[in-house]
């Protein structure tokens, strides 16, 4: 275990030219490095949506859950940040055995997004924007929570996906953004990141909130008028999609949920 550590720092040590090529496998970690100034480092990413204006041009190497291992691999990176669940486990071995140096980033809860600023701008050789980063992030969440908390909090169903129905989980990071505006989610208990649950188990939570990412979505729930979101008329789209995408922008799109769930008495 202490050889382990030791490696760990010394490549956490590394001097900024030691990473000259970094490819992104997923979206948000695309905007991390955007974020840390560090836009020259990126030779390509896994697309997954829409690409920041910045980045335009950059190879592809593959779509979410599909990734091209060769074209990865004519890339010649020097560093691959991965998001766990923006590959297959097996393709995730495969770079691991080809020796491919691979940093994954999966922050459950705000204060591990914050952590991971500083982990990937140390990695990269901005170690100084990690920090700056950090700083900001955590000083701007504790100034929402401040604002926006609740004595009683919100009862908040997340939906997902419709067919089926799907929402998130108790240790997914939403979750965690849910708390700073006062809101907590109806299905905290559940482990999975993205847990799929019946209609039933939603009426039997009794949400006083439902956000969706699409009107038609909330529009089937007022088939259920004892539901309290649908009897408060309290059922809104998810105002920034931000939420979805864990970096430093994630704090804007906390802060517009934040704003939103205040209509909420």
């Amino acid at each position: 275990m202490r050889a382990i550590t030791l490696c760990l720092l010394l490549l956490l040590a590394l001097p900024a030219a030691a990473v000259e090529r970094v490819v992104t496998l997923a979206p948000s970690l695309t905007e991390i490095m955007l974020e840390l100034d560090a836009g020259n480092l990126l030779v390509g990413l896994l697309d997954g949506g829409e690409r920041p204006a910045a980045v335009a041009q950059l190879p592809s190497v593959g779509r979410y859950g599909q990734l091209e291992l060769e074209s990865l691999l004519e890339l010649q990176p020097d560093l691959v940040l991965l998001w766990p669940d923006s590959i297959s486990r097996a393709q995730r071995q495969q770079l691991q055995r080809m020796g491919i140096p691979l940093l994954v980033v999966e922050p459950r809860k705000l204060a591990d997004l914050a952590e991971s600023f500083v982990e990937i701008g140390t990695r990269i050789g901005r170690a100084e924007q990690g920090r700056q980063l950090h700083q900001q992030f955590n000083s701007g969440l504790a100034a929402l929570r401040q604002r926006y908390q609740r004595e009683r909090p919100l009862r908040l169903f997340y939906q997902v996906w419709d067919a089926p129905l799907y929402t998130i989980g108790g240790q997914q990071i939403i979750s965690d953004a849910l708390r700073i505006c006062g809101a907590e989610n109806v299905f905290a208990d559940l482990t999975l990141p993205a847990p799929q649950v019946s209609v039933e188990a939603v009426l039997q939570r009794n949400p006083e909130v439902i956000l969706a990412s699409e009107q038609r979505q909330l529009d089937t729930w007022r088939r259920w008028p004892g539901v309290a979101a649908v009897e408060r008329s309290q059922l809104w789209p998810v105002p920034n999609n931000g939420l979805e995408r864990p970096s430093f922008q994630m704090l804007g799109a906390i802060e517009a949920l934040c704003v939103q769930l205040v209509e909420a008495p």
